[in-house]
């Protein structure tokens, strides 16, 4: 991440709209601005196999393991506005070995800290867990709100956009969807 870019690129949207990037209250404003740009999309650059790799035993468990309502912020690559929610991940262990439940909200912040949307983020989430972990399926499910929408255009702050992304067993057995499904929202009530 180029900090100095961010800074200079700042000052010229100031000017650009029409302020003063040197004016007493916004003197600052740029550094101040970089270094929350830096917080939102400085992600660990470490890999998904990495950060899935430790695992427990948990011999005889073959039912769905649930992570509900893991808080995640990102950013919309086609507004550079904020999108915001919970994220809930369920996956099927197999093999007797669990992921350590940490680390499904590790790959939540890594692919939630960057330009992106919504839709790429639910699949990359399913994707690399599903990759990575000995499991029998992975369903992964992302409710937002969207700045852009809210805030802007069609101004609806109440709108909440669902995605999900589902592999192995979640897409042979809706049973198990359902059951998953449920579980997330009537705690989301």
């Amino acid at each position: 991440m180029d900090f100095d870019k961010i800074v200079a690129g700042v000052k010229m949207m100031i000017d650009g709209i029409g302020d003063d990037a040197l004016r007493e209250g916004l003197v600052d404003t740029p550094v101040r601005v970089a270094a929350i740009w830096k917080s939102f999309f400085d992600s660990e650059n470490i890999s998904d196999k990495e950060i899935l790799k430790l695992s427990f035993g948990a011999e005889n468990y073959g039912d769905f393991i649930l992570v509900r309502n893991i808080q995640f912020s990102s950013f919309c690559e086609h507004h550079l506005l904020p999108f915001f929610g919970k994220i809930s991940v369920a996956y099927i262990p197999k093999n007797g070995s669990v992921v350590g439940l940490s680390k499904l909200a590790r790959v939540v912040a890594k692919y939630s800290k960057r330009l992106q949307l919504q839709e790429r983020l639910t699949r990359q989430i399913a994707d690399a867990i599903g990759q990575h972990t000995a499991n029998g399926g992975v369903f992964v499910l992302v409710a937002a709100r969207h700045v852009c929408m809210t805030a802007r255009g069609i101004v609806q702050p109440g709108a909440e956009v669902i995605t999900r992304a589902m592999c192995g067993e979640f897409l042979l057995d809706k049973s198990i969807v359902a059951d998953v499904q449920q579980l997330i929202f009537s705690a989301n009530g």
